[in-house]
């Protein structure tokens, strides 16, 4: 998978929020708040390129005190919201 191209994580309000730029905010027309730690794995997936489930959940075990079944539940939920959504591919 992928971030799709023409979404960005910007801080509005203090606040950590997908939004679409270019022929992205066209389709989009929302904001998709995040919490700290979503917030992460996005930087983490955009950094990646391509990235799996597997991946950013390796990789949030890495950062945080957390299991792997933990890690992979938690990715996986949010991977499934962003899909959902449709700012990855």
């Amino acid at each position: 998978m992928k971030i799709k191209k023409g979404f960005v994580l910007r801080e509005v309000c203090g606040e950590q929020v997908i939004m679409g730029e270019g022929l992205g905010a066209l389709d989009f027309g929302k904001l998709l708040c995040l919490n700290e730690t979503a917030a992460w794995l996005w930087n983490r997936a955009v950094d990646a390129g391509e990235f799996t489930v597997e991946g950013l959940a390796e990789d949030l075990c890495g950062e945080y005190e957390v299991s792997p079944e933990q890690a992979r539940t938690d990715v996986a939920a949010i991977v499934a919201e962003w899909q959902k959504v449709g700012v990855v591919e």
